[in-house]
């Protein structure tokens, strides 16, 4: 069982890179060479996404209600997605980084 989520985590973690590494070339030819930022922060927006998820799941699909269960649940779900957006947008931004230093080491210059 652990095995399968290490593999959806690993998974996880290679697509969200190479999507921010194609949205990152996007914005290279657009001549935007501000990459520092948006590279973590698109690679961080699946942490968005799951509190925002959240908070249909609690409204529509699960059975809380009472305000101790909801705080217990916002609490607990803004901690577990500001983790996600941390440790995604870190791995986007490494890999970023990566594929920044490996293209601008095959630009020649006369």
């Amino acid at each position: 069982l652990f095995g399968i989520l290490l593999l959806a985590f690993i998974l996880l973690v290679i697509v969200t890179s190479f999507i921010t590494v194609a949205l990152l070339y996007f914005q290279l030819a657009r001549e935007d060479h501000r990459w520092w930022w948006a590279s973590y922060m698109n690679g961080g927006m699946t942490g968005i996404f799951i509190y925002v998820y959240s908070f249909y799941y609690y409204y529509h699909r699960s059975g809380m209600s009472g305000l101790l269960q909801g705080s217990f649940y916002f609490g607990y779900m803004s901690i577990v997605s500001m983790a996600f957006f941390l440790m995604l947008g870190s791995a986007a931004f490494q890999f970023s980084l990566v594929f920044i230093k490996y293209i601008y080491s095959r630009v020649k210059c006369d």
